[in-house]
């Protein structure tokens, strides 16, 4: 693929489900489940040096295509079911590639494909990306999908691939989730955080 990767140089999909029904011998008190979809595909940009930022723009490009097609993947284990208040992303780039080939991925557009799939708003996605070997585990962040100070929504799920990425590869991850189970931490609430950092910053100055 002379112009860089799309859906049809997808080499393996995965999806990966976990639903907890009890712990700490107590039973779940509601549906929790954390689905994360992932992709192995060519790295169009694998051995070449430093990414231009016109490479990067194309992976993020890439990131939206491939996003789409796992925000769906991930959704549908959703169906009929509780909506998912909880999303994450991550992304894993074989060892000829670079930090910032995953960065391109996961940080600029590809909240556009999971927003639109799952009808969010404007809480901030978590991610997390790094250059490694084939079956490197990492760990996908979920964050409150519809209010970045849902605490209840903030948790994580390890997802592996056996064999991949290969070095001239990138797997990346795109997860949804409903809640932590049996979920009760109680935080401050927006505002006092906002009161809280114009206190330290005062004191600061």
């Amino acid at each position: 693929m002379a112009d860089g990767a799309t859906t049809a140089s997808i080499r393996q999909l995965h999806l990966f489900e976990r639903d907890i029904l009890s712990e700490a011998n107590s039973l779940a008190d509601r549906l929790t489940r954390h689905v994360v979809a992932g992709a192995v595909f060519a790295n169009p940009f694998a051995g070449k040096g430093k990414a231009s930022e016109e490479d990067l723009a194309r992976l993020a490009e890439i990131s939206v295509e491939i996003g789409t097609l796992l925000t769906r993947r991930a959704l549908e284990r959703f169906a009929g079911v509780e909506r998912p208040r909880a999303y994450g992303k991550a992304v894993i780039v074989g060892t000829d590639g670079e930090n910032e080939h995953g960065a391109a991925l996961i940080h600029p557009r590809i909240g556009l494909a999971m927003r639109r799939g799952l009808g969010a708003g404007p809480a901030l996605i978590p991610g997390n990306a790094k250059v490694a070997a084939a079956g490197t585990a990492i760990d996908v962040i979920f964050g409150g999908a519809d209010e970045a100070w849902d605490y209840d929504a903030m948790d994580a799920t390890t997802v592996t691939i056996p064999g991949a990425p290969g070095p001239k590869e990138i797997a990346l991850f795109v997860g949804f989730g409903t809640t932590r189970v049996n979920a009760r931490v109680q935080g401050a609430s927006p505002q006092r955080v906002a009161e809280l950092v114009a206190e330290i910053k005062a004191a600061a100055k």
